[in-house]
């Protein structure tokens, strides 16, 4: 096979796609050509940057993306940023895996960058000649193309041609995490939420680095994956008349999970599924009645009350159906992690609780996956490798703490900083408000190395953003709870502690507005941002 194009290949490549995808503009897409970007404009910060005034590159018709030989998954990045180029650019932008090029082009390459950039970083270089994106994965490629995207026009997230000049900013970035764990939750048991909301989701979440989406499958109000061996767990306690107000109804197949799971790896971001236990779980005991003490199923629950339920901790029964539901989950979700709830078990005594636990945390581990649970889970006899997920509003706890001298990774989600459901002020339309209003200056005033006692940076595996549903029924709604808070929790587990600054960072979250609008991303304009 040849792996060389001649010049004169590459320049018919691109001359050839020219007459079909360059029509004229209709008016109603023109649009003025927007002011210049700075590599420092982007969200999260990056590491450093180096700007370069004499060397903008502007993409034209001839460019092309260029990405590692042999590399399938570089490839697939470069097709990726071509399906997120093309619509506003009206440029062909084939995608290329060869060597050198005549043309002007951005190159996606794998190797070849500074060393500190580790397995999720990337280096950004940016001359008159092209935009050439080095990393060490297919991960870092694909986050430097994010990095690349919000430096180009807000005018790129248009869904058809505009006229703008279609400028980079040149000079370097070099820019890898401070955390390796940069988390969003959704809670489908309250209110489901459909594969298209999930993934649309997802495409948000990819746009500020976050790689990791924790889904609440189950809770007292709705269970919503499907368990074969406990059919009725989706049809009865997924069905019609569950979730709060009895309003959020349905539940995700396999086929289902297996798509989210496969939409979201292609964007580099890591499905955590989460099955809340030994309490959260009114909706499998009222749809099995011999998962109770007594056998007498409870009433389903529509409520927003926690704390009630239990599992009968002492009957064979209830592991035979942890059991079946870890296995099952485990087989269809290939990354590391299952997490196990914990939280709340008000109901469930002490002791019971520890019995619970040190049952079931050897289950994950026995069908090839990592324990995570809320920080209640420090209680029982962890291993070492299982994580903790830290939701208190408190700057002390002190078995969090113990967990962490013993080497246990962290994930701090602090609710009255991390909670994406709490409302914005007293007249925020959707939300909660128990652990307090969370104003965006909130939401990223706050260090995750520095937020409980005796929890340090080392302990840190990194931060997440839950976003509960008791208020919410729609991709909007969503929306605009997570938007404009999502990107300061998206800064804090990327950026540096250096670069944490709130003029700065209020500055380039108000430049987000205009891309937002044209994605239709439906956010709360906080007062405290000045929006363009």
């Amino acid at each position: 096979m040849r792996r060389r194009h001649t010049t004169t290949r590459l320049l018919a490549i691109a001359a050839l796609a020219l007459p079909v995808i360059l029509p004229a503009t209709p008016a109603a897409a023109t649009t003025p050509t927007a002011p210049a970007r700075h590599l420092s404009d982007v969200i999260p910060a990056p590491v450093e940057t180096h700007p370069d005034a004499h060397n903008t590159f502007r993409i034209t018709p001839l460019t092309v993306i260029r990405t590692t030989p042999g590399s399938a998954a570089a490839w697939h990045v470069g097709h990726q940023l071509a399906t997120t180029l093309r619509p506003a650019t009206g440029h062909p932008l084939p995608v290329l895996p060869v060597r050198s090029t005549p043309l002007p082009e951005i190159a996606l390459l794998i190797g070849g960058a500074d060393d500190r950039i580790g397995q999720q970083g990337y280096q950004l270089d940016v001359t008159r000649r092209g935009v050439t994106i080095r990393a060490n994965t297919p991960a870092g490629l694909f986050a430097g193309t994010q990095t690349l995207r919000q430096l180009l026009p807000a005018e790129i997230e248009a869904p058809e041609r505009q006229r703008t000049t279609w400028t980079v900013p040149g000079g370097r970035i070099i820019d890898y995490p401070r955390f390796a764990y940069r988390g969003a939750m959704l809670d489908l048991a309250r209110h489901f939420h459909t594969v298209d909301d999930i993934t649309a989701y997802v495409d948000l979440l990819s746009q500020y680095k976050i790689n990791y989406l924790h889904l609440h499958l189950t809770d007292d109000q709705g269970w919503r994956i499907q368990i074969d061996s406990w059919p009725r767990l989706t049809t009865v306690g997924g069905g019609p008349g569950t979730g709060v107000d009895g309003v959020g109804p349905g539940y995700l197949t396999k086929a289902d999970y297996k798509a989210v799971v496969a939409y979201a790896a292609a964007r580099h971001i890591t499905i955590i599924p989460e099955i809340d236990m030994p309490g959260h779980t009114n909706a499998a005991q009222s749809t099995y009645p011999e998962l109770n003490c007594d056998g007498v199923a409870p009433p389903p629950r529509t409520d927003i009350a926690v704390g009630y339920s239990s599992l009968c901790i002492n009957d064979e029964l209830t592991y035979r159906f942890v059991e079946d539901v870890i296995r099952e989950l485990a087989a269809i979700t290939p990354g590391p992690f299952l997490h196990i709830g914990g939280d709340e078990a008000h109901a469930t005594t002490d002791e019971d609780y520890r019995t619970f636990m040190n049952r079931v945390l050897p289950l994950v581990a026995k069908y090839g996956k990592r324990a995570s649970g809320w920080n209640e889970i420090t209680q029982a006899d962890l291993p070492t490798d299982a994580v903790a997920q830290f939701w208190g509003t408190g700057t002390t706890n002190a078995s969090l703490a113990a967990a962490a001298a013993r080497g246990n990774k962290i994930i701090m989600s602090p609710a009255n900083k991390a909670y994406l459901d709490m409302k914005y002020d007293a007249n925020t339309r959707l939300g909660l408000r128990w652990a307090g209003l969370i104003e965006v200056s909130d939401a990223y005033g706050w260090d995750p190395a520095t937020r409980v006692t005796g929890v340090g940076e080392n302990a840190i595996l990194g931060v997440e953003a839950p976003l509960w549903s008791e208020t919410l029924r729609t991709l909007d709604d969503i929306e605009y709870m997570a938007f404009p808070r999502l990107p300061a929790i998206a800064e804090l587990g990327w950026s540096t502690t250096a670069s944490h600054d709130w003029e700065s960072f209020r500055t380039r979250l108000g430049e987000q507005a205009p891309r937002w609008r044209l994605q239709q991303v439906d956010f709360y304009p906080s007062p405290q941002v000045p929006w363009i």
